[in-house]
């Protein structure tokens, strides 16, 4: 079984609104952070399929559920599941803080080239690395209380 990403981030004043709240938009934010790190724990960073490539990885579709709001000072987790990797990239990602589920994104990714921007492949060894480490554990939510 692939074991998901964690990545620990503590919430800044600015990440709230005026009430201390986060944000919306701060999760967009942080599920982009949550992806770049999990890329490069495996070993997968994306300037080198950039410099290697002339490849990069672009949002194509994000669905976000909030389900509680996080808070100043609070230390969330966002932790990404790779999905499916075909000629899309599809993850799975949680905001949790302990055990609570915050919010959950859906996110699908496009690999395209430098020069036009067309979706193209994604490139070996990256294809290969992230099929490896598909998830099949619970579904995104099902730890939800």
């Amino acid at each position: 079984m692939a074991e998901p990403h964690d990545f620990p981030i503590r919430v800044y004043y600015e990440d709230t609104d005026a009430g201390g709240i986060v944000y919306h938009a701060t999760y967009l934010r942080w599920a982009e952070r949550g992806r770049t790190e999990a890329l490069r724990a495996i070993g997968l960073p994306h300037a080198e399929m950039a410099s290697r490539h002339g490849a990069f990885l672009v949002v194509k579709r994000i669905e976000v559920e909030y389900a509680k709001p996080a808070r100043l000072d609070d230390l969330v987790t966002i932790r990404t599941r790779i999905r499916r990797v075909s000629a899309v990239l599809d993850l799975d990602q949680e905001v949790l803080l302990g055990d609570a589920l915050l919010a959950m994104l859906r996110v699908r990714l496009v690999c395209v080239g430098q020069a036009g921007l067309r979706p193209r492949a994604v490139p070996e060894p990256w294809r290969s690395a992230l099929r490896a480490r598909i998830a099949d554990n619970q579904p995104l939510g099902e730890n939800a209380a």
